[in-house]
Order: structure tokens, then C-alpha cells, then sequence
């Protein structure tokens, strides 16, 4: 009966989170950077929606939160629709502000602003992009704060996230305590179902990149 207690204490304490970024936009395909721009999901990107909102159909989930941005946001409705559950629709999980670059694609960034361009490539957590950017200091601190608040009201509870690639990228780093400016060695797939457990101490990583639910590769995140 105590191990019984113990168990039921540890799980009141811990919020299980599935973190997923949206379906597939045109822009994604055109390797064009989409950042806070609002650009809505193509029809794969429809697909990819309906295929992992069925994967987490029989899923216990209490809550499903998503970037104000209509690519995430509709990717969480059609989760959410599995659970007679409202879309809460919040800003800090929007994507990284890239500021002047948003709108063009890599090729273009690199003609256009080479020196920009270079400390981006290079992981600069300092960097911050014209035009009202954020750096990746900024950004850590802005997705740190996001999951710790959230998590922390569904102690007990599952929860969905429904993001970008940017902000999985920096919650994988805090869950795996990777420095900002390691290169990433992990998958950011679009609709992939990622796994992780939140306590007052911190993120733990339980699993990432699951794309069962996909028949086809999902399209890689590449901008950070």
C-alpha cells in the first residue's frame, strides 16, 4: 500500500506532455521561412493533421494548448476533436520571430544578408535578426517560461503542446540539457509525436520523433 501511495504521489506531481509541431505548409516545402508569418497547412499537412489526431484518439488528454498561428492551430483542432476539448490558443508557442528573414527562403537569406546568415548557421545565441527577431537566449527563455507555467496547472494530467520547429528544437535542449549552439542531431518532423514528463525540477525526455501514425516522411525542419 505505501508503494502504491508513493507511486500515486510521484504521478499528482508530473505533467505528461506530448509536444507536436504542425502539418506541412507550401512554404515549408519552398524551404521558406515562415517564423510568425501565418501560413495555413497545405493538403499533406491537412493529412498529417488527421493522421496524428487519430493516433492520440484512445490517448487520456486533458488539455490541448497551440501557437495562435493557423498551421498549428488547426493541427490541435483536429486533436482536439478526439476529446471534446477546446483549443486553448496562446503566443508563446509561436514560432521564433526571425525578423528580416522571414518570408525568404536559404538561398536567399544568404545573398542578401551573408554575415546574418553565417552567425544564424553557426548558432549565434546571441544573434538577434532585424526587425524585431528574437535570439535564441531569447527564445529559450520565452519557451521555458511557456512549459513551466502550462505544466504546472495540469499537474496529474496529459497535455498536448501543438508548435513549431524552433520551439521543439529548444525544448528538446532543455529536456536534454544540449547547449544552444550544439548542432541538432534530432528530428523536428512535421506532426511527429514527442514524449516528455514535467516536474517543479524540470523536463524529461521520454521519447521523440514518433511517426508511425505517418505512411510517408513527414518533411524535416531545417531553419535552426
Amino acid at each position: 500500500m505505501r508503494a502504491n501511495r508513493i507511486a500515486y504521489t510521484l504521478e499528482m506531481e508530473t505533467t505528461h506532455i506530448l509536444a507536436i509541431r504542425h502539418g506541412e505548409t507550401d512554404w515549408n516545402v519552398a524551404t521558406r521561412i515562415q517564423g510568425q508569418i501565418d501560413i495555413e497547412l497545405n493538403p499533406q499537412g491537412l493529412w498529417q493533421a488527421q493522421q496524428v489526431a487519430k493516433a492520440l484518439a484512445d490517448e487520456q488528454i486533458q488539455a490541448v494548448y497551440a501557437s495562435d498561428l493557423s498551421r498549428a492551430f488547426v493541427t490541435a483542432q483536429h486533436i482536439a476533436s478526439h476529446h471534446a476539448l477546446e483549443v486553448s490558443r496562446i503566443q508563446p508557442l509561436r514560432e521564433r520571430h526571425y525578423g528580416a528573414f522571414e518570408g525568404l527562403t536559404w538561398e536567399e537569406i544568404k545573398q542578401a544578408h551573408p554575415a546574418d546568415a553565417t552567425r544564424w548557421h553557426d548558432r549565434d545565441p546571441h544573434w538577434t535578426p532585424a526587425n524585431g527577431g528574437e535570439s535564441l537566449w531569447m527564445l529559450h527563455a520565452r519557451v521555458l517560461h511557456m512549459v513551466n507555467d502550462i505544466a504546472a496547472r495540469h499537474l496529474g494530467q496529459q497535455i498536448a503542446l501543438v508548435t513549431h520547429g524552433g520551439v521543439l528544437d529548444i525544448i528538446y535542449r532543455i529536456a536534454t540539457g544540449q547547449d544552444l549552439q550544439v548542432a541538432r542531431s534530432w528530428g523536428l518532423r512535421n506532426t511527429a509525436i514527442n514524449r516528455l514528463l514535467w516536474t517543479p525540477q524540470g523536463l524529461q525526455l521520454v521519447g521523440w520523433a514518433d511517426e508511425r501514425h505517418l505512411d510517408t516522411d513527414a518533411r524535416e525542419e531545417s531553419s535552426t
